[in-house]
């Protein structure tokens, strides 16, 4: 990968299918660079909430703030971020369903793709990276998010369908390149969810590189029970295991990350 050095970089984690490791990767790369020094922003940007669930757990009902409220410029950004207990990682929450909304209200609202763009703008320099974990659709909010990033991260699951309309995803980011971010580029390609005991497993890699070349990350999320238990007690996996292969796993994909930045 191309290497670079930029601070306040934005990065949306991005795939139009759920259940491919979205979530799972923006928490725990989040953390994994917030352990090796730099200092983080997450930012829940999917209406069901599951990475402010998966950090701050039941407290999530008592937040008065979100990511709405700073979108329709109720309450300055900066005050709907929380500091969690984890080093170096704060996150902007989304609370309740009421992100959604966002897609039918600002319909035919001129400048609406630039909404999310405009509170980041705010912050961006207060922190070394950025992370939008996106929803499961390519809908408004992922236009929002790729109009605000610098970069795209996708996540694939190491199954059979893992390239399955895949280009639908590229065909929106060329969307907003042509329309509000031309810069915007792809800052990897990860595979997830990989169980080295099948052969259909080394197979979507060789596939996913073959399609994306030197974009696909040497580092491979495995399975791991690990992984999936740590939201349940709102922690990153790092801080749950930090010995499992998860943990090691996305220590190893932050270093790739720092090192194709510069760092």
């Amino acid at each position: 990968m191309v290497t670079r050095e930029i601070m306040g970089k934005i990065i949306a984690i991005a795939n139009q299918k759920g259940g491919v490791g979205k979530t799972t990767t923006t928490a725990n790369l989040g953390a994994s660079l917030g352990q090796l020094g730099k200092n983080v922003l997450l930012v829940d940007f999917d209406p069901q909430g599951n990475l402010t669930t998966g950090f701050l757990g039941s407290a999530k009902t008592i937040i008065q703030k979100d990511v709405t409220d700073a979108l329709t410029k109720q309450v300055p950004v900066k005050n709907t971020i929380i500091k969690t207990k984890f080093e170096n990682v704060s996150i902007l929450p989304a609370a309740s369903n009421r992100l959604a909304t966002i897609e039918t209200e600002y319909a035919n609202v001129e400048g609406r793709e630039l909404l999310l763009k405009d509170i980041l703008d705010q912050v961006k320099d207060t922190y070394d990276f950025i992370f939008i974990d996106c929803p499961p659709s390519l809908g408004m909010l992922s236009i929002q998010a790729f109009t605000s990033s610098d970069t795209v991260l996708i996540t694939l699951q190491s199954e059979f369908y893992a390239l399955e309309g895949l280009s639908q995803l590229l065909n929106t980011i060329d969307q907003v390149r042509r329309r509000s971010n031309p810069q915007l580029g792809i800052e990897g390609v990860l595979i997830t969810m990989y169980d080295a005991r099948t052969l259909l497993g080394a197979q979507v890699i060789g596939d996913v590189r073959n399609y994306f070349y030197n974009k696909v990350y040497d580092t491979i999320i495995p399975r791991n029970i690990g992984l999936a238990e740590a939201p349940s007690h709102q922690m990153p996996i790092y801080y749950y295991d930090s010995r499992s292969k998860g943990a090691i796993a996305y220590i190893e994909l932050a270093k790739e990350v720092l090192q194709a930045n510069g760092n």
